[in-house]
């Protein structure tokens, strides 16, 4: 059964954060899991030419500061082998030749190989403007034919070994050296770059006669092709361009399986239209090839039982590439979000940790055990149940690390619920014994919460700010950072007892109401239902007509100008999740399935409601006081601290940092709830526009936080809001964009509906 669940959750839930384009998992340096092995350009996340010869330059740079590895044995020993001879490799090969070091490049087809396949005259741009091109390779916006032949002459001028047809088929590391093995021969090499990108990875149909010579999958010379039948198969804008320029002169079908286009750029979606339109070319959807013949096709259109023969000289399969994930995993790379271990042997020890903790604190209730030796036996017990989970952890079983996430998760939430209130098993000890130096847990439980987010903020924030000069990330974060260490930190555990200490107050300093609710301060900047109890447990009028004010006041005028940018700029719980949460951003869950997860917040909210108004009840007519003690006891064990507490932040390095935001945020709720309102009346000030240079290269969806399929909308040009998304305008899609997409613009002024 244990097997079945891990498959599920594995294939279901952890995988839903894969997109299309999986990476290898790769250090900042770019070095994958094997020592001294580097991936750079495409399979590394640089989508443009100019980032891609960006990395292979860095690379080589950090190279020529490692030590290098004794040499043993007779025969060559290169420093470098590049393999991949694209704008990477060669960028990397000739940083390396600058640094005087040995270098021999492999590719597997031709040099430059993407490019060269580009249709003929095809502009290449040198994007993003704002970056200037590193090392030797020269770049700038060209037809492919100049590019190519100016990087020929690059490479002969510095004589670069370059071996074309000559793909990798093995490699192993030997005595702190590679041994790569080629189609030709062996070469032995202290460092291996690996640029193959993976566009030259064409996915294919897997169909009978596929293999045939007339059955292409890159479109080569479209002008060579005239008054022939040709068959274009994908729905994606390589396979419409290509549709579009061979009806030119001849005649096309295109097949599509979907029963609809959903990811076309404007400009190719209205010249498709218009193609079609006039003639020149057959669409038929929800159709799939069955398989290839000498001078035809058969497909299966609309009824799968249903067959239909199609003339055609030629084939044109163009339905996207795909990682080389068998031919990275034969070389021993790991992957992104890789699941490997065991989910039974995480529980059992994780269980055990706590049978241990239970012994250690002293609760166990049997009088015959002695007391000093239990504890001391419990203690030794779970350290070495805790080192074995690290230790399966660090051989690859992530199982293993969801069992150390959870169980200090649990530990930290689980006692800071309050003494004798504790999860077992620090029930009635584990409150005591995390407070000290005369300060209750709850307060070191803050000073945790501050520092976890300031010291990864400040990662953060050198990774989205500071790197990429951008001023928008920058003062994002020192508002997260501000709002946290002034508001959730500062004002609710010093200021507000000095400013009663010392009557900077007023008159409030002697009313004992206001004086012993200090921890209402969370209130000033935490709304309601975020800050659920604002409303009741004897609250002074002073916080009611606060709470009243930034709920629906405040908060709503907020969002007509911001959206729910609250999340990303002001919250606590969001701080958390963009500081702590950040380096696992590109794990958030993505697809259909994952945005119907996000309607269980309403039922928080709703929930929310329920219990404020059955507590304001009782509180002021004294109606339903068990079932307002009992409502309020669920939401809180449930919500304040599973849903808030335990679970998402066990689940951060595995499905991002948004999942309480997300999916269990009854504020997020309300404001998303407000902005679709404003959307809709054409009132709201808050979007992201498109323009139309998005190039298909998924970095905008790959770190949204909130599983937004950005790329879509960029692709059609279509304006994102929280009509049509949970954007959260942390705006890292804008940054990460290397064409300049997006952007947050005013919107056009809208009429307001009759």
């Amino acid at each position: 059964m244990f097997c079945k669940v891990q498959t599920w959750l594995e294939e279901n839930l952890f995988a839903s954060a894969d997109g299309p384009n999986r990476r290898p998992q790769l250090s900042a340096n770019l070095e994958s899991n094997i020592p001294g092995l580097f991936v750079v350009g495409d399979l590394a996340g640089a989508p443009v030419i100019k980032l891609a010869m960006e990395q292979g330059y860095n690379v080589i740079e950090h190279i020529a500061h490692l030590k290098s590895p004794k040499v043993n044995g007779g025969g060559d020993v290169l420093d470098v082998l590049v393999v991949g001879a694209g704008a990477a490799g060669l960028n990397a090969a000739l940083g390396a030749r600058d640094k005087s070091m040995s270098c021999l490049l492999v590719e597997k087809a031709k040099m430059a190989n993407t490019i060269e396949n580009f249709p003929e005259g095809k502009w290449v741009y040198a994007e993003p403007d704002k970056s200037p091109s590193k090392g030797k390779l020269w770049l700038d916006g060209a037809q492919k034919e100049d590019l190519i032949k100016r990087w020929n002459q690059i490479v002969e001028e510095n004589q670069l070994d370059v071996r074309v047809e000559e793909p990798l088929t093995a490699l192993i590391k030997k005595n702190g050296l590679f041994e790569a093995t080629t189609s030709k021969q062996t070469y032995r090499a202290k460092w291996i770059v690996l640029a193959t990108g993976q566009r030259g990875n064409p996915r294919k149909l897997n169909v009978a006669g596929e293999e045939q010579e007339h059955v292409y999958h890159r479109l080569y010379s479209p002008r060579h092709y005239k008054d022939e039948d040709l068959l274009v198969v994908g729905g994606g804008n390589s396979a419409i361009e290509a549709a579009l320029t061979l009806c030119e002169q001849n005649r096309v079908v295109l097949s599509y399986r979907g029963t609809e286009f959903l990811s076309l750029f404007k400009g190719n979606r209205q010249a498709l239209d218009d193609a079609v339109a006039a003639g020149k070319i057959r669409v038929l959807l929800n159709s799939n090839v069955k398989y290839f013949e000498a001078e035809q096709a058969v497909l299966s259109v609309g009824d799968a039982s249903k067959e239909q023969t199609m003339p055609m000289q030629h084939a044109f399969v163009l339905v996207g590439s795909e990682v080389p994930v068998h031919f990275l995993k034969s070389l021993g790379i790991k992957l992104e979000n890789e699941w490997g271990g065991s989910l039974l042997r995480s529980l059992m020890l994780s269980a055990a940790a706590m049978v241990g903790l239970w012994f250690f604190g002293g609760q166990t209730g049997y009088p015959s055990f002695d007391q000093e030796v239990a504890s001391w036996a419990g203690a030794a017990f779970t350290f070495t149940v805790i080192a074995a989970l690290i230790q399966f952890g660090r051989q690859g079983d992530r199982w293993a690390w969801l069992g150390i996430s959870f169980l200090a998760w649990y530990t930290i939430y689980g006692v800071k619920v309050g003494t004798g209130a504790e999860f077992w098993p620090f029930k009635n000890w584990g409150y005591a014994a995390f407070s000290f130096l005369d300060r209750p847990w709850s307060f070191w439980y803050t000073v945790i919460y501050t520092v976890l987010m300031t010291a990864f903020g400040v990662q953060a924030l050198k990774r989205w700010g500071l790197d990429r000069k951008d001023r928008f990330q920058i003062w994002r974060f020192v508002s997260l950072l501000g709002f946290q260490w002034l508001f959730f930190f500062v004002i609710p555990e010093f200021l507000f007892q000095w400013a009663v200490k010392y009557q900077w107050v007023g008159e409030l300093a002697n009313d004992p109401v206001f004086a012993d609710q200090s921890w209402r301060s969370y209130g000033i900047v935490y709304a309601w239902p975020l800050f659920f109890y604002t409303f009741f447990y004897n609250p002074h009028h002073i916080w009611v007509v606060w709470g009243l004010l930034l709920t629906f006041v405040l908060i709503p005028l907020f969002v007509l100008f911001n959206g729910k940018r609250y999340c990303s700029w002001i919250c606590g719980c969001g701080g958390l999740a963009e500081t702590f949460g950040d380096r696992w951003r590109h794990l958030a869950p993505k697809g259909e399935t994952a945005v119907r997860w996000e309607k269980m917040n309403m039922a928080v909210l709703l929930f929310a409601t329920l219990v404020t108004v059955v507590m304001l009840v009782r509180d002021i007519w004294g109606l339903f006081g068990g079932t307002a003690d009992l409502s309020i006891a669920i939401y809180r064990i449930s919500v304040d601290v599973w849903l808030i507490g335990i679970l998402p932040v066990t689940l951060y390095p595995f499905l991002g940092g948004k999942i309480w935001c997300r999916y269990w945020c009854p504020l997020a709720k309300l404001m998303d709830i407000m902005s679709n309102i404003y959307v809709r009346f054409g009132i709201s000030r808050y979007h992201i526009q498109p323009n139309d240079k998005c190039i298909s290269c998924y970095e905008c969806s790959r770190n949204c936080l909130v599983g937004i399929d950005v790329m879509s909308y960029a692709m059609k040009q279509e304006t994102l809001n929280n009509s049509n998304s949970s954007c959260i305008g942390c705006g890292i899609c804008v940054t990460v964009c290397p064409m300049d997409v997006l952007a947050f613009e005013p919107k056009p002024k809208q009429s307001f509906p009759s």
